[in-house]
């Protein structure tokens, strides 16, 4: 068992810093994030260091990452999501993903009259979404277009273009709403090639 933990250890190093490297962030710049020192993180990824949960810790909230992602947990096997709700603005998000970063999937429920970047108050961000409308009459505004989406419609976007969510009521909207960085997009293919 104590050569299992020496292994899965010695792999910790490493791991940081092909997530720190394929993130773009230099040490300067992670120890700025996390209040670690610089030489301390260099003995981290060379192994020069012992990992600590004191250190990982941070690390992982830094990178954005679960904490397994940087020790190289093992699988439990159970691929179930458990979403702890955040509700902003009236509006509920249940996380359908684990992951931060990448591809997010969410369950958006929004309850009657409730904006979410509703009339008058369209964002612009870096990123492209896809939303599905479960239930309800949602209000899409995307630039000058003022859009009715009902169950079972799609919508695409590129989120630099300004945009907002409305319920007009007076039932709730329930949406899945997949968010991705600039630049990833969702391919959805709607029938198999060669037909």
């Amino acid at each position: 068992m104590a050569n299992d933990e020496a292994v899965v250890l010695a792999a910790v190093g490493p791991r940081l810093r092909a997530l720190r490297k394929q993130r773009g962030t230099t040490l300067s710049q992670l120890a700025e994030a996390t209040g670690i020192s610089v030489s301390t993180l260099s003995r981290l990824e060379s192994g020069g260091r012992r990992p600590t949960l004191e250190l990982l810790l941070p690390l992982a909230r830094a990178h954005q990452v679960p904490l397994d992602e940087l020790v190289g947990a093992p699988e439990v096997g159970d691929p179930r999501v458990r979403a702890r709700p955040i509700v902003h603005h009236g509006v509920t998000f249940l996380p359908l993903t684990r992951r931060p970063g990448g591809l997010q999937a969410f369950k958006q429920i929004l309850p009657p009259n409730t904006p979410h970047g509703g009339p008058g108050q369209q964002q612009t961000h870096e990123g492209y979404e896809w939303l599905y409308v479960l239930s309800g009459r949602l209000q899409l505004l995307l630039g000058d277009h003022n859009l009715t989406l009902t169950p079972g419609e799609v919508a695409e976007f590129d989120t630099r273009v300004p945009h907002g969510l409305f319920n007009p009521g007076p039932d709730t909207v329930e949406l899945i709403t997949l968010f991705g960085p600039q630049g990833e997009r969702l391919h959805v293919r709607a029938r198999p090639r060669g037909r």
